[in-house]
């Protein structure tokens, strides 16, 4: 896919910690149904299929699900699927959208998918690490995230659009 300028065009300021955190929030809870309904389909879908519903009950009560790493690789894909597509089609996830938060390159134009995986993975130790990664934007002079360094993105603020 190729990189596209993203509408509004403009030089926009950064947002603040609040705003990325809010916006965090948002998605987080939308990651959140996803990762449920993705266990749901997976568990009763696939598994159900493959076990039998008595073999996967079984297999429930003793726990055997519980570290399944077909399932968290699928979860994994699909969480990053959520955001790369968003991402790299509009620089903003559903959270990003409400809260008028914009992911881009230096230019305005949207990201890769390059940039978009070191982003996601970025991700992961810059919230892990008690946010320090999100934090470090309070630091910064660019108020850049551990995302934002890595991946040679920036995060924008909006403005309010009329009508």
């Amino acid at each position: 896919m190729a990189v596209k300028q993203l509408k509004p065009v403009g030089d926009f300021p950064t947002p603040g910690l609040a705003g990325r955190l809010a916006s965090a929030f948002y998605d987080f809870l939308l990651c959140l149904g996803l990762v449920m309904v993705i266990t749901l389909l997976y568990q009763q879908g696939v598994l159900r299929q493959l076990y039998g519903s008595d073999t996967l009950r079984a297999m429930s009560e003793a726990g055997t699900l519980d570290h399944d790493p077909v399932l968290s690789i699928v979860v994994l894909l699909s969480l990053f699927a959520f955001f790369g597509t968003f991402w790299t089609l509009k620089g903003q996830t559903l959270g990003m959208q409400v809260w008028r938060l914009r992911v881009e390159q230096a230019e305005g134009h949207s990201i890769t998918w390059r940039q978009a995986v070191i982003r996601f993975l970025v991700a992961f130790p810059a919230w892990l690490l008690g946010g320090l990664g999100i934090l470090w934007a309070l630091w910064d002079r660019q108020s850049r995230t551990w995302q934002d360094i890595a991946s040679g993105t920036r995060l924008v603020k909006l403005p309010k659009t009329k009508g």
